[in-house]
């Protein structure tokens, strides 16, 4: 067995496309990022004239915001109740609704209660227990309201609700008629849990950025005063591409007043310079990266050319630097078991570019000929006729187009799809 096996297979894991959400990953891989973005939040957060304000969190996907939000958790959880969770973890992502979300908040307000071992009076614990088992068909016995029984119940109840369609329906069904019960209901968990731990609660609600344009409408525009009942802080992810369609903006505008956090992508380039001979990208942003590969990869195994050649394909999105490197360390795991007496195996360019082509495919299967017309203009103008058209914000969405911010906001077409434009003849 070749002696490189093992580095590339811990590289390979390293790589995988998760955020840090565990304490041991964080100490493990993070690097400082995105300070003004977290300051931000936790102005708004600490600053709110009342307990219940709600809060837009929007980016790139893949822009570092669910390893930042869980950062950011950790950081408010001595002065806050922190109930921080992914919506996929909870809820099937194409069945996502206004009403699953208020439910999904409260199930998982009372399991962090368990999981902190919060002292509620037996009585009110038992009659929260009989409710959600109720609503969620889960069977108890009354002795479950003992203590250590409730945290189990309630990661029950939060399979269930990812699980079954049936129940997810049913709960939609009851609450679409009265969902001033739900919303009273969490209130009434809410003010059990603050008195009970002392602290003020915030709800950090991540991977809602993840679902379909369409879901974001019904859930933000058309439901969103529903949603922002509650009289608890809520952090909500949106996809950065809702905030370019006027009305959805417009909307979350009035109703969090004004209370919007958007993460940029970290800028490699000064607008246009990308495409200027010989120059030279923001050592900063090419540090910050450059530190974010050596955290996850040995030395010994990339070319120190090729990582500024990776972080410059990449974007400067994050996910998409993992990604570039975990097929880096596929294509070298094959070539160590080709060649096992090789221990020359290395990311060189000659990887890189096998790599680049992998994901060329792949980005280049999904689009057409209108495609092509809306990335040449976004190429040469930094901006298309209309961010607001449905196809554009669909690019964006999927990452073809990048968004960049500093003295005033401006486009970029993701470099691996600038060379596909440049191989079809398009620039």
């Amino acid at each position: 067995m070749s002696q490189l096996l093992e580095p590339f297979r811990e590289a390979y894991r390293n790589m995988e496309l998760l955020p840090l959400l565990t304490e041991t990953a964080l100490k493990k891989f993070w690097v400082e990022y995105g300070t003004e973005t977290i300051e931000e939040l936790e102005q708004l957060v600490e600053d709110s004239p009342s307990g219940d304000s709600k809060i837009i969190f929007a980016g790139h996907r893949g822009c570092g915001k669910s390893t930042l939000l869980a950062q950011f958790g950790r950081r408010m959880a001595d002065k806050y109740f922190v109930v921080f969770f992914s919506i996929s973890d909870s809820i099937e992502m194409s069945d996502v609704n206004h009403i699953n979300i208020l439910f999904a908040i409260a199930v998982r307000l009372m399991e962090e209660a368990e999981k902190q071992k919060i002292k509620i009076k037996p009585s009110i614990k038992e009659q929260f227990y009989k409710w959600f088992a109720k609503h969620t068909r889960t069977e108890i016995e009354e002795s479950q309201a003992g203590v250590g029984v409730g945290f189990d119940l309630f990661k029950i109840i939060s399979g269930k609700l990812k699980a079954d369609a049936t129940i997810r329906d049913e709960i939609k069904q009851e609450f679409n008629r009265k969902i001033s019960d739900l919303i009273a209901r969490i209130n009434e968990i809410a003010a059990v849990v603050q008195g009970a731990s002392q602290k003020e609660i915030l709800v950090i609600i991540d991977d809602l950025d993840k679902i379909d344009l369409g879901v974001v409408r019904q859930v933000f525009e058309e439901n969103v005063k529903s949603l922002f009942q509650p009289n608890i802080r809520v952090i909500f992810t949106v996809p950065i591409s809702a905030l370019r369609e006027v009305r959805m903006a417009g909307t979350l505008t009035t109703e969090t007043n004004n209370q919007i956090v958007i993460m940029p992508v970290s800028k490699l380039f000064k607008q246009g310079e990308r495409y200027i001979n010989n120059s030279e990208p923001i050592s900063e942003a090419i540090a910050m990266l450059t530190d974010v590969m050596y955290k996850r990869i040995s030395r010994d195994l990339i070319e120190p050319e090729v990582v500024k050649k990776i972080i410059i394909y990449s974007g400067g999105v994050l996910r998409e630097l993992v990604r570039i490197t975990n097929q880096c360390c596929r294509i070298c795991l094959r070539l160590i078991r080709r060649k096992p007496d090789d221990l020359d195996i290395k990311i060189n360019a000659e990887v890189l570019q096998e790599a680049i082509t992998n994901i060329s495919i792949d980005f280049d299967t999904r689009i057409g000929n209108a495609d092509y017309e809306l990335l040449q203009q976004t190429y040469q103008f930094f901006t298309p006729n209309d961010p607001k058209e449905q196809r554009f914000l669909d690019l964006l969405h999927g990452l073809y187009v990048l968004e960049y911010r500093n003295a005033k906001l401006w486009y970029d077409v993701h470099p691996i799809v600038t060379e596909i434009l440049q191989r079809k003849g398009k620039l």
